[in-house]
């Protein structure tokens, strides 16, 4: 007889009667659904990769043949071998770690930019060069590194930047010594310091050319309408002439051996002329200079307020003027200066007079009835005792 469900039913046997009632059978239950387990995913086999399972196997198989050969006295000789072959499979299954990026070892210097001049009289100076482009590209890490050697010093370190997104660098405020600071660099990193690159040259000088004119001496007098100063000064200096009465400037250059040459146009009269030397490091020294422009000799000018007198206006007064100047072109105040007239048929006439403030003399004369028609002459003389004599003539004509 078959269940409901499908299952063949059970006939249950009742026990022998005892005679006694039976209890009345309890109310049935309402039936409940049985619950529906819930649905399993299918798993793989759990455990140790099959790889993984074959290391340690091995692993054991090799520790036996360890505990065998101990017992034999040959340990020693396989130990080595058995652990190249767990390695060997270890690497196989396993995966390599990747290899950590290194710099390649540093081969080549920087190089430091030659200063346009060497000489200085800046106590710092700002040092700049560059590198190979195939380390700046690497420059995670780069460094410069700048040294510094003084005469028959070795180089010592002064510096040390790191190296910035271009191949150019600069550093700055670089301390100098008075002399010769002979600098070097090289570039450091993770693979090492290169070669020192090759040296530049700073010299640190503060101190003052000397400056000596020679030629012409202070005071000169000096003929034309320039003066050549020459003088002697430091080598490779500069040197600059400058002249306050017509503001004019000339510009030369002293040789190697400081000699130099300078041709400055003048102003009549008196010139103050400034000098000035400039060593290649920029210190300068100056010296002042007097200079007067003249003929380079004493002279007087004379001249009349008339050259032509006719015998029929006689008597009549004939006014003569003279201006005295040293070598140098100046007036010369206070000097006495001479006049002696010869007219024909009249004695000699002579008379002196004083220059002037402005070193002009004047000197009248009456030229007297009876000087007969001709030529006659004027002379002017005048001695001084530091720049000799001076003399000038001029001709007057009696006319009819």
């Amino acid at each position: 007889m078959m269940s409901r469900r499908g299952r063949p039913s059970q006939v249950r046997r009742r026990p022998p009667s005892s005679g006694r009632p039976r209890p009345a059978s309890p109310a049935p239950r309402p039936s409940v659904a049985a619950p529906i387990p819930p649905r399993r995913v299918a798993e793989g086999p759990r455990g140790l990769p099959v790889a993984a399972k074959a290391v340690l196997g091995l692993s054991v198989v090799a520790l036996g043949a360890v505990v065998l050969f101990t017992i034999l006295g040959a340990l020693p000789r396989i130990v080595s071998t058995v652990g190249g072959v767990v390695s060997g499979i270890a690497g196989a299954v396993l995966p390599a770690p990747s290899p950590s990026p290194k710099l390649a070892i540093i081969s080549t210097s920087p190089v430091l930019d030659a200063p346009t001049q060497a000489a200085t009289n800046q106590a710092s100076v700002t040092v700049t060069g560059s590198v190979p482009v195939i380390i700046s590209g690497q420059r995670a890490g780069i460094m410069i590194r700048l040294y510094v050697a003084l005469p028959e010093k070795e180089p010592v370190q002064v510096r040390e930047v790191p190296l910035g997104e271009l191949p150019g660098f600069a550093i700055p405020d670089v301390a100098l010594q008075p002399g010769r600071n002979d600098f070097s660099a090289t570039v450091v990193g993770p693979g090492g310091e290169s070669e020192a690159s090759p040296i530049v040259t700073y010299v640190l000088d503060t101190t003052k050319p000397t400056l000596a004119i020679s030629s012409p001496k202070n005071n000169a007098a000096v003929k034309g309408t320039s003066v050549t100063i020459t003088g002697k000064t430091q080598g490779a200096s500069t040197v600059s002439a400058r002249n306050e009465a017509n503001g004019r400037t000339a510009i030369g250059a002293a040789d190697g051996t400081g000699s130099f040459q300078v041709v400055l146009p003048l102003a009549d009269g008196t010139n103050a002329i400034s000098v000035t030397a400039t060593d290649p490091a920029g210190n300068a020294a100056t010296a002042i200079l007097t200079i007067r422009r003249g003929t380079g000799k004493l002279k007087i000018t004379l001249t009349a307020s008339a050259y032509t007198i006719s015998a029929k206006q006689l008597p009549s007064m004939l006014n003569l003027r003279v201006v005295a100047t040293d070598p140098g072109g100046r007036r010369l105040p206070g000097r006495d200066i001479t006049f002696t007239l010869f007219i024909p048929n009249v004695p000699p006439i002579t008379g002196q007079q004083t220059a002037n403030a402005s070193g002009v003399a004047v000197f009248g004369t009456l030229i007297p009835a009876g000087a007969t028609p001709g030529k006659g002459t004027v002379n002017a003389f005048l001695t001084t005792p530091e720049y000799g004599n001076a003399s000038d003539g001029i001709v007057i004509a009696i006319t009819p």
